[in-house]
């Protein structure tokens, strides 16, 4: 698939009312705006619904490793390569996530010796194939797994997440940043 007609903004090009924003993520990125960001400069609205709900995600009830197996198998699922490739570099230098997990994440394969997590990832991947309706059996094997009512429903959260990001992305073929092509799946 070939690059689309979207802008990837820079501060140079982006709306005036998302230049501040573009600065403040590319200090907090260490010098540089990750490609998704640039995408969303285009619509104001999408970039701070991002924001924002990225910022909610981040205190919901599921651990930083779990909220990460939501990205990872979302963007695999919705087959996106550039959140693929964001997930994977925040999993590895951020919460130093298992090497092991993160290899069956980015390979849609189980995760051994790590059961909750397993059921986590097929849980995510029911939420998102089925549109919430996993049935009475994807739930129970999940609260069975011992996760809570409110972790799916953050998993939900967790999903939506994604979505915005994933099929913005696919919809723009937006690049992966040179920063991040070393995380990238290979094709």
């Amino acid at each position: 698939m070939t690059q689309t007609d979207f802008t990837i903004h820079t501060i140079e090009t982006a709306p005036e009312v998302v230049k501040d924003t573009l600065r403040t993520v590319e200090k907090d990125n260490g010098g540089y705006i990750p490609n998704l960001i640039g995408l969303l400069a285009n619509a104001p609205t999408a970039l701070e619904t991002y924001r924002t709900v990225s910022g909610i995600n981040r205190r919901n009830s599921l651990t930083a490793t779990e909220r990460e197996v939501v990205q990872i198998t979302a963007a695999v699922t919705n087959d996106c390569k550039f959140c693929v490739a964001g997930h994977t570099a925040f999993s590895i230098k951020q919460i130093q996530m298992n090497a092991d997990v993160l290899e069956a994440l980015r390979k849609a394969t189980p995760i051994e010796n790590e059961p909750k997590l397993d059921v986590l990832a097929k849980f995510t991947v029911a939420v998102i194939n089925t549109k919430g309706r996993v049935g009475q059996e994807a739930l129970s094997d999940f609260l069975q797994a011992g996760f809570t009512h409110e972790n799916a429903l953050d998993v939900v959260l967790g999903v939506s997440l994604a979505s915005l990001c994933n099929y913005a992305n696919n919809l723009a073929n937006t690049p992966i940043n040179p920063e991040l092509q070393p995380f990238a799946l290979a094709d």
